[in-house]
């Protein structure tokens, strides 16, 4: 068995979804900025700590431990590559109206050919060598069996979409041809040859690969599939995940008060997660009680847990105590970002982890898009997004020694950061169509900033939330 976080370099991959998987090791989204050996851990970094094999979590020495805003999305991938290779999971066959937003496991071949018979591209007229043309009573529709061949200087009324009759050498638009003396059809234009009919396996053969492995389910590609003669489509399946929301102080509904206030993660995270490609399956409540908390880590058959708060050293805080009781592996325990320093990633089982987010909301989406988003996306087998940067319109204050993520929105080939970014706030996310990611120290107005989509800025509402 490898160290925590180290991949076994030249171990064969035998995943039932190796393909899938595949892709997504060729582009691994490797973090912007980041060095070549980006995955290798830094002094001080938590690579190998143990819960009850190891040292014990002390609250004082939380930020020695951190581990840097990059090498913690690295070692989230390198956590979802050894929990895939572990839990095997076989790809399953989906129907149409249920893949959207799951991934390709088998390519998409076309089982047809497309068009499967020779079609009117218009609406207009069938017509058989040179003009003018007598017309014949009937006319050809969508749907319909073939007709009767034409012989040269016949013509017949087409629907867009109809089966064109044997013999047919072009089809008349119906905005280009005329009815003269003796109702004989004429063009009043040229006419080239084959114009305005799709022949048969214009766009595709029977046996033509679509589209790869590894392609994510969206609308466009759900109709390709349908186009194709398909019913279902053999998917990867998406990584299951249990939302445990912690805190006494959480209402579920009506106004802050007496010391209480609502609850914003519980609603948030379960269609952010879906967004991620994740099946949420439950959202539970489970304040502060530890007892609580160790019975639903430990009766979990989720993929991933994500836990709410609870993840510093306060009186109240049971995540780090409960994961040293059943012999968790820290696999990332503080990470130097702000917000969201006190976010962590444990490997539970081979197969399982749980990620935790701190307890205020903006610290949250910064541990949910740091650890949360890449293990999920290669649970999922999606590709990584491609990297990018855009300048700052306006220079943004950094932390002495930690990366910020701070929300903006995009100007023409700018970003402008938004204010209210505090940990607590979620007005600015609200507004945001990106996370830009600030290095320690800060950054300058022009100054190129890496940025972290948010998945409806990107994929839009219907494609995320599935």
């Amino acid at each position: 068995m490898t160290s925590p976080g180290t991949r076994a370099d030249g171990e064969a991959d035998d995943l039932d979804v190796e393909e899938a998987l595949a892709l997504v090791r060729k582009n691994p989204g490797t973090p912007r900025g980041e060095s070549g050996h980006a995955g290798a851990p830094t002094p001080g970094t938590p690579q190998g700590h143990h819960g009850t094999h190891g040292t014990p979590h002390h609250p004082g020495d939380s930020h020695h431990r951190a581990t840097a805003w990059p090498e913690a999305r690295a070692a989230a991938e390198r956590a979802a590559r050894a929990a895939a290779r572990a839990a095997r999971r076989a790809p399953f066959s989906v129907p149409l109206d249920a893949a959207l937003g799951l991934t390709l496991a088998a390519p998409l071949a076309a089982l047809t050919d497309l068009p499967s018979f020779d079609t009117s591209a218009m609406d207009g007229w069938a017509v058989a060598g040179p003009g003018p043309w007598s017309v014949r009573d009937e006319g050809v529709l969508a749907g319909h069996t073939e007709s009767a061949p034409l012989t040269d200087g016949e013509a017949v009324r087409i629907a867009t979409g109809a089966r064109v009759p044997p013999g047919t050498t072009v089809v008349l638009r119906t905005e280009h041809g005329r009815t003269g003396e003796r109702g004989r059809l004429h063009a009043t234009r040229e006419v080239v040859h084959g114009q305005d009919i799709r022949p048969r396996g214009q766009e595709c053969r029977r046996g033509d690969q679509l589209l790869p492995v590894g392609t994510l389910a969206t609308p466009a590609v759900i109709g390709l599939a349908a186009a194709a003669g398909y019913d279902t489509l053999t998917a990867v399946p998406r990584p299951r995940v249990d939302v445990l929301v912690l805190g006494d102080e959480l209402l579920t509904e009506g106004l802050p008060h007496d010391g209480l206030i609502r609850d914003a993660l519980g609603p948030m995270l379960p269609p952010w997660l879906r967004a991620l490609g994740a099946d949420v399956r439950t959202v539970r409540r489970i304040g502060d009680d530890a007892k609580a908390l160790r019975r639903a880590v430990t009766t979990s058959d989720a993929d991933l847990i994500v836990t709410t708060g609870g993840t510093a050293a306060g009186p109240v805080d049971h995540v780090h105590p409960i994961l040293d009781r059943i012999g968790a592996e820290l696999l990332v325990d503080g990470v130097r970002a702000r917000p969201g320093h006190p976010m962590l990633l444990a490997r539970l089982k081979g197969d399982q982890h749980l990620v935790g987010l701190p307890g205020n909301p903006l610290a949250a989406v910064s541990g949910l898009l740091t650890l949360a988003e890449p293990l999920l996306r290669i649970l999922a087998a999606r590709p990584a997004p491609e990297p990018y940067t855009l300048p700052l319109r306006d220079a943004v204050q950094g932390h002495p020694y930690d990366t910020r993520l701070v929300p903006v929105v995009l100007r023409g080939e700018g970003v402008v950061p938004l204010r209210y970014n505090g940990p607590a706030m979620l007005r600015g996310i609200a507004a945001a169509d990106a996370l830009a990611v600030v290095p320690p120290g800060g950054a300058r107005s022009g100054q190129e900033a890496e940025l972290l989509d948010l998945p409806w800025a990107t994929g839009g509402i219907g494609v995320c939330f599935t």
